[in-house]
């Protein structure tokens, strides 16, 4: 097995699960190579890994390419794989190989070519993006589904906002405009009129190019709610390049969306897109046009 680097990984996964999180990752390559050994997968390097998971490149013992999921959270896995699952029949997420939610494991394929779509060709996105979003909605929701677009912004709103209290935050963003995008974004909620199961999480990092098959999605935080969301952060990553406005305007039309409700979504979400660029810094053309949307 390829030697992981547990260090460049601690501190994200003890930062989110706690002190306990450092025990298991100690456990990581043991438990790595005893479900390569019980699936028939060899071990590669360490891949991409999120704030949740540790994730390494395998190959399947038929030559297939794929990845192996590790978290400490056995629930979060769990509901992972749930969603992976009912968005299946999309033929745009992962295809899942094999899991265990009591070991916190899962294999996915590898997407390939698998280039993120922040990195392909921006006159093309639209397009694909609005293909992508076709597929995925097209799944009904499951009945029942426990999770909804109001709770995600709830919980949000209330994650995030424990942050405009700190100084490089409170220069720039006010408790006024906090408590204006909370206003703004529960008139959306009310008057939600078709809604659908969205991806949840689907900016230009979680979609992957999958060559024939067109754009995948990585990582569903599957909810029920306005189709309009799933493409609001692709819209307000617009900022410091053709302008939120602009890509709101083509991102509508290839999506066949309301430009109006998508517009309004993107004043929602743009203090939060400002709080993360305060915190881990970027163009401060970008940052200027977001605090200007929240305003």
């Amino acid at each position: 097995m390829t030697e992981v680097d547990l260090e460049d990984i601690s501190a994200r996964l003890v930062s989110r699960f706690g002190a306990d999180a450092d025990g298991w990752l100690a456990g990581v390559p043991a438990l790595a190579e005893r479900l390569a050994s019980r699936w028939d997968f060899e071990l590669g390097e360490l891949f991409e890994s999120g704030a949740s998971s540790v994730v390494l490149r395998c190959r399947w013992s038929d030559g297939t390419p794929a990845v192996l999921k590790l978290s400490p959270d056995g629930a979060l896995l769990t509901r992972q794989l749930e969603m992976l699952r009912v968005f299946a029949p999309s033929g745009r997420v992962p295809a899942v190989l094999a899991a265990d939610a009591d070991a916190g494991a899962m294999v996915l394929e590898e997407i390939q070519p698998g280039t993120p779509a922040d990195d392909l060709p921006l006159p093309t996105l639209p397009g694909r993006w609005g293909d992508l979003l076709t597929a995925l909605h097209s799944v009904a929701p499951p009945a029942d589904w426990p999770w909804s677009l109001r709770g995600r912004f709830e919980e949000s709103f209330d994650r995030i906002g424990k942050r405009i209290t700190e100084p490089a935050i409170a220069a720039r963003i006010g408790p006024d405009t906090w408590q204006r995008a909370i206003e703004r974004c529960e008139r959306l909620l009310d008057t939600q009129a078709a809604v659908v199961l969205l991806h949840g999480d689907l900016h230009l990092g979680n979609a992957l190019d999958g060559g024939s098959r067109g754009l995948i999605a990585i990582d569903p935080k599957a909810c029920v709610g306005d189709p309009c969301f799933d493409a609001v952060d692709y819209v307000v990553s617009g900022a410091g390049h053709e302008g939120v406005e602009a890509r709101c305007r083509s991102v509508a039309d290839a999506c066949g969306l309301d430009g109006d409700r998508l517009f309004a979504w993107s004043r929602v979400v743009a203090p939060m897109f400002a709080i993360s660029q305060l915190t881990y810094g970027g163009p401060e053309q970008a940052l200027e046009e977001w605090l200007a949307l929240a305003s």
